[in-house]
């Protein structure tokens, strides 16, 4: 039996996961804690640790994992470089997934968009379109900067250099090549996206639609039991899923 301990226990993520775990008898809640909670106890019972939380104390959690030797998954979104260099330091010693989306379908998703993107030129215009519940608090979301990393990755370029992001008044014509996004937010949408690749006369649209939370909590705790296997390293959704 695989013991998995949440962090960000309090949240809607953190409810859904103890539901999903408690769906698959080959698994065990090991306890959960939040933000300014002692990690000590909740180390000692888990085999991995599941991170929902938000990116204020990723580092020390990382260091914490890693003294542990506790593999974990980062959900949290809203990372910044310095949480990501933490999470490179912490790789080193640990298996560490991070991702900015746990559904298996987003990340198909993102296979979809990342071939797209290779095969059609920069004449066909990448457009991300998001929408999330009123208490979202990042935007884009972290599964747009996901469909939009995959895009650029098709493309062989840099997202950061090739974004366009919240047009407002007199912006000009769009820039050939970027990658735009459009962040909604309104009722209790889970999470929808949408990636639009147009051109003269015709365009392509992929999307995805979350209907509950669950699929995320689910996608996790495939994931966690995955990573529980692996050697210490960075990995994400598509190296689980088979698709790199």
């Amino acid at each position: 039996m695989t013991s998995i301990g949440i962090i960000g226990s309090k949240g809607r993520m953190g409810h859904a996961l103890v539901n999903a775990i408690g769906e698959r008898d080959e698994l065990n809640h090991a306890g959960g804690v939040d933000q300014d909670d002692d990690l000590e106890e909740l180390l000692s019972n888990s085999d991995v640790l599941v991170d929902f939380s938000s990116p204020e104390g990723l580092g020390k959690r990382m260091q914490l994992c890693a003294e542990a030797g506790k593999p974990v998954l980062i959900g949290t979104t809203g990372l910044q470089p310095a949480d990501h260099l933490s999470i490179d330091d912490a790789a080193s010693t640990i298996a560490v997934l991070q991702t900015g989306n746990t559904s298996l379908g987003v990340n198909m998703l993102a296979a979809l968009v990342k071939e797209a993107a290779s095969r059609l030129g920069d004449d066909w215009d990448i457009e991300i379109v998001e929408m999330h519940h009123r208490h979202k608090v990042d935007a884009p979301s972290g599964t747009a900067l996901l469909l939009g990393e995959a895009a650029a990755e098709g493309r062989a370029i840099n997202l950061d250099a090739h974004s366009e992001r919240g047009r407002d008044g007199q912006t000009g014509a769009r820039a050939k090549g970027a990658i735009g996004f459009a962040s909604l937010r309104g009722g209790s949408v889970a999470g929808d996206h949408q990636v639009i690749l147009a051109t003269d006369e015709e365009r392509i649209e992929l999307g995805h639609r979350a209907e509950n939370r669950m699929i995320f909590a689910r996608g996790a705790v495939k994931a966690a039991l995955w990573l529980v296997q692996q050697k210490p390293g960075r990995y994400d959704m598509a190296d689980m899923l088979g698709l790199k």
